[in-house]
């Protein structure tokens, strides 16, 4: 990926070294954000953006590290529950930002988040709406957001409480050496799935989700969980269409993310982990769901096509 000279985002919130206040009761918190509507995006079932809301929100977070273990990783958060993860062999072919060094990482995220920004800033001016960027959140180890505190085994998130998106970068390491999936452009689907998350936030998606969830079964939440996690999974695609357009992929960029979508599915983790799959408890989509959705909007790169709510999956 030819990230290095660009514009970076100036979204960006560095807490690298600062000390929280510990992991009390796990991710919580209430999502809210400014009216929406009329975005002729998918949405998942249409439903304004409302206040604060009573029940407990929803934390849309990658979960590649929870899922394993068959459980939703909302609850598992939420109860502050803890696993641990097992280690694969590492790829040779791992092409890091330079050195990997956490300042060469700052910068490659700074770039990525930038080019999402001004992909999602088109978008929505398209359809006469303002698209608000949400702020990333560099921590290490530890970090306290709205929706409760999280440590670095949660994976990058994005938090509806405070509409930011969260990442250790020392998580590329777990990326490249624990899942398989090396490469510049496989750490850039990572962060445009969590901003495309954001993006769900703003057309009403996460919402939707959050106040329909109360009246689901567990089975239910994860089904629909899916469907929301491949739609930020297609609209990491149609950022990676536009990275093209911009003249920021190179030969093999492709072929990382889509690496990193096949190793990430509740089913390869689930069976790597455990050594079989339960497909009632998936939350986030088959490793072949994953690279379905992603290809898809790559290939067309129009989020018109990132409709996972109707129809099969």
């Amino acid at each position: 990926m030819k990230w290095r000279g660009r514009e970076q985002s100036s979204n960006i919130e560095d807490r690298r070294g600062q000390r929280s206040g510990g992991l009390g009761g796990g991710l919580g918190g209430s999502p809210f954000g400014r009216g929406g509507g009329g975005m002729r995006m998918p949405t998942g079932g249409g439903g304004s953006r409302g206040g604060m809301s009573s029940l407990i929100g929803i934390v849309v977070v990658l979960g590649i590290i929870w899922v394993a273990t068959g459980q939703n990783p909302l609850d598992m958060l939420m109860n502050g529950g803890t696993t641990t993860t097992s280690s694969s062999s590492a790829s040779s072919s791992s092409q890091l930002p330079a050195s990997g060094s956490q300042d060469d990482l700052r910068d490659f995220v700074g770039v990525v988040i930038k080019e999402t920004e001004d992909l999602w800033g088109g978008v929505f001016a398209q359809e006469g709406q303002r698209y608000t960027p949400p702020k990333v959140v560099l921590f290490t180890d530890q970090v306290n957001t709205a929706c409760g505190a999280a440590d670095a085994r949660t994976g990058p998130f994005y938090c509806p409480g405070d509409q930011k998106v969260y990442i250790d970068l020392n998580f590329y390491d777990q990326l490249r050496t624990e899942f398989g999936a090396p490469g510049d452009f496989a750490q850039a689907y990572v962060l445009a799935h969590e901003v495309g998350h954001a993006v769900q936030d703003q057309t009403g998606v996460l919402p939707e989700f959050n106040r329909r969830r109360a009246a689901m079964s567990t089975e239910q939440a994860n089904a629909y969980s899916v469907r929301v996690e491949l739609q930020a999974d297609c609209y990491a695609g149609v950022w990676a269409n536009y990275a093209g357009q911009q003249n920021l992929v190179e030969a093999g960029d492709f072929e990382e993310a889509l690496n990193a979508a096949d190793q990430i599915g509740d089913d390869t983790l689930q069976k790597r982990m455990q050594g079989f799959a339960v497909p009632k408890t998936f939350n986030h989509g088959t490793s072949a769901q994953r690279k379905t959705w992603f290809e898809r909007g790559y290939k067309t790169g129009n989020p018109g096509d990132c409709d996972t709510f109707s129809g099969n999956v």
